[in-house]
């Protein structure tokens, strides 16, 4: 989830550019980069860290040039580092990308053995070498950059710049966000609105599989392969804030809305569909050395935790592993017993909260074999840890985890099938359905949000609740959990959630008619048994809002209000839950007029113990 900005016309392109990047930071702060192309040449600035440092290289070292492209980076291939930042550069082309090329592997080696150098370790760096191979035969940059596209698998949006084309500037998309802004005699490239909001409010929206030429004071659109377009531009009068966040009113309503992105984005190169098998490229283990785990142990804090508490049903049920969980500030503190055969494995969105990584530095003092799930490229967790598996969330800017906590469950799901794969306890043929169900994800997802209506309705109902319960069973309970600290973090209402046979061990005392229940019932393995303890609420006057299956006659007729999601698999449930739980806990959180993105008395990253 990078920012890309791009300009041609006849301003400087590198103040443009540069407060562009500026508006484009939540998309990614690792590094920065701005190339120019000017008669003589493409020059290249580039800097480790947030915009600050290359706003004081381009003090010291001025960038000149109408036309232009620039970038703004969240590492997934290479580590934060000035030679892994964009624009990156092959002979005589420059390119800026956001996205995940999936076959950049098979790409490079290709390119190398025809004699190409690489300097990065970025998936990006493929595609510069790729056009510039491809220009060697081609009759034009831009066939060059047409034909180096239809080769690249993946996600991508991109700008190129060639020295040899003084007056050209292209940009392609397949899968990641792309605008261009209409200027007088001047065009802007931007992977989103708010970067070129200030020079115009004429916005045309790439479509997947589409190319802008912009050559001198004239834009032509087409598809990838050469087919002309007409392209409508579209007036924004959107706020800059507002921009900022998408349109959306919060940063929490945008994440929850990316959801289906941060799936695809995660999943995006890892699916070997063939070999039923999953492909993790900085596990750190291989088959003989997972093959000696004999128990794991996950730890975690808060919203992790509960991804944890999810992953716990999908090892053991698949990989017959014994798993057990942890909450990190706990763990250092009951001497665990942990040893060479225990995989102790650390989650955490930003990869620097302070328990969970002194617990991972605890477990490699007892000698345990580690790894990590986190979200932040060369965070300290994932430096410390001897294997690691990032979620491609992007940054969350929103305090509540949302687009996190599901990509992190996505990750438990994709090391299930490798490590399932790896003991011998996954066939080739169950890999493959895994893998099957889980491509279907993001597609769900969207049907998922498509009750966000139905959603706030039903939070105008129940707001004035002091006090809420939620209930699941098996995998869902942890989704319970999730969904009652969801409410509990940014309404700053009570709520609980339990597994739900533990109801009558004592918290069914609290029902009553002022006590709204959100049951967790889908049609699954344990459904007859949730349906059986929601009654028991309803017996006993409680208000069920119920989350079920599409059709569910039978939980429709029974509660006050229900929300039906698609059909689907046991293990992937709890995904397709989390999103009408996050939905709900949002618009009752804005009727009551609290601070979503920044609840009171929390921090996104908790740093210290």
């Amino acid at each position: 989830m990078c920012g890309i900005v791009g300009y041609i016309g006849e301003q400087q392109a590198t103040p443009i550019i540069f407060e562009g990047l500026r508006k484009l930071e939540y998309r990614g702060y690792d590094s920065a980069g701005i190339a120019t192309l000017q008669p003589e040449g493409i020059t290249v600035r580039r800097s480790e860290g947030k915009l600050v440092n290359l706003e004081k290289l381009l003090q010291e070292q001025p960038l000149a040039g109408s036309i232009g492209i620039g970038h703004t980076r969240w590492a997934t291939h290479g580590r934060p580092s000035e030679t892994n930042a964009h624009p990156h550069k092959a002979g005589s082309i420059v390119v800026v990308h956001n996205g995940i090329i999936e076959n950049y592997l098979s790409l490079k080696e290709q390119l190398q053995q025809a004699g190409h150098t690489f300097s990065s370790q970025t998936d990006t760096e493929v595609i510069a070498h790729l056009v510039e191979e491809r220009l060697k035969t081609a009759p034009s940059f831009e066939a060059a950059v047409r034909t180096a596209l239809q080769e690249l698998q993946g996600a991508f949006a991109v700008c190129i710049l060639c020295k040899d084309q003084p007056d050209t500037l292209i940009a392609a998309k397949v899968g990641s966000p792309m605008v261009v802004g209409l200027g007088q005699g001047e065009f802007f490239v931007a992977s989103d609105i708010p970067a070129i909001l200030a020079h115009t409010r004429e916005m045309i929206f790439m479509e997947d599989g589409e190319l802008a030429l912009f050559c001198g004071p004239v834009a032509q659109f087409s598809t990838i392969d050469g087919t002309p377009l007409q392209k409508k531009p579209r007036h924004i009068d959107w706020s800059p804030l507002m921009a900022e966040k998408g349109g959306y009113r919060h940063f929490m309503l945008k994440e929850i809305h990316e959801q289906p992105r941060a799936v695809r984005d995660t999943i995006a190169g890892r699916l070997q569909e063939q070999l039923g098998d999953v492909y993790l490229e900085d596990l750190g283990y291989d088959d003989q050395a997972l093959k000696a785990v004999q128990r794991m142990v996950i730890v975690a804090c808060g919203t992790s935790w509960h991804a944890a508490l999810t992953g716990k049903f999908l090892i053991e049920g698949h990989c017959r592993i014994p798993v057990e969980i942890d909450i990190a500030s706990e763990f250092r503190y009951r001497c665990p017993v942990i040893d060479e055969k225990t995989l102790v494995m650390v989650i955490s969105q930003s990869g620097e909260t302070a328990d969970t990584l002194a617990a991972l530095r605890e477990a490699k003092k007892l000698g345990a074999m580690n790894l990590a799930i986190c979200n932040v490229l060369d965070s300290s967790i994932a430096r410390e840890a001897s294997g690691v598996i990032y979620t491609h969330a992007g940054p969350e800017i929103g305090v509540a985890s949302t687009k996190a906590f599901v990509t992190q469950l996505t990750a438990l799901y994709l090391f299930t099938v490798r490590f399932g794969r790896a003991l011998g306890r996954l066939t080739v043929q169950q890999g493959r359905q895994m893998i099957a169900d889980l491509k279907r994800v993001p597609e769900l997802l969207e049907q998922s949000l498509l009750l966000n209506d139905q959603t706030e309705k039903i939070a105008r109902q129940y707001m004035h609740a002091r006090d809420f319960l939620y209930l699941g069973r098996g995998r869902n309970f942890p989704i319970a959990l999730e969904g009652a600290l969801k409410l509990k973090e940014i309404s700053y209402i009570h709520a609980e959630g339990y597994p739900a046979g533990e109801m009558k061990h004592g918290p069914i005392a609290l029902i009553d008619e002022e006590v709204p229940v959100v049951v967790l019932v889908p049609k699954n393995s344990t459904y007859e048994k949730t349906v059986s303890n929601m009654e028991e609420v309803i017996a006993r006057g409680g208000r069920v809002i119920a989350l079920c299956t599409t059709g569910d006659h039978e939980v429709r007729d029974k509660a006050e209000a229900i929300l039906e999601l698609p059909t689907f698999s046991d293990d992937l449930d709890p995904i397709l839950l989390s999103v009408p739980l996050q939905l709900l806990a949002y618009h009752i959180a804005v009727l009551k007029g609290t601070d979503v993105d920044q609840p009171r008395n929390l921090a996104k990253s908790v740093t210290v113990e």
